[in-house]
C-alpha cells in the first residue's frame, strides 16, 4: 500500500472536504473511496477537475 493509499484510509473524510471546497464541481458521488481504490478515485477526479493526476496527488499529500 503506497503512502498516498495509507493517507486517503485513515484522512477521507477529511481530504474529501478539502477537495470539494477546491474543487467545487466534485460531489458526493465523485469521492466514493473503498480501500484498494484509490486510483480510480483519483482518476474521477482527475477527469472532473481536468487537472493532471499529480496535480491531484501534490494537493492530497499537502493536505
Amino acid at each position: 500500500m503506497s503512502a498516498l493509499e495509507d493517507k486517503m484510509k485513515g484522512n477521507w473524510n477529511e481530504i474529501k472536504g478539502k477537495l470539494k471546497q477546491k474543487y467545487g464541481e466534485l460531489t458526493d458521488d465523485d469521492l466514493i473511496y473503498a480501500e484498494g481504490k484509490s486510483d480510480e478515485v483519483l482518476g474521477k477526479i482527475q477527469k472532473k477537475t481536468g487537472k493532471t493526476k499529480e496535480e491531484v496527488k501534490g494537493f492530497i499529500d499537502s493536505l
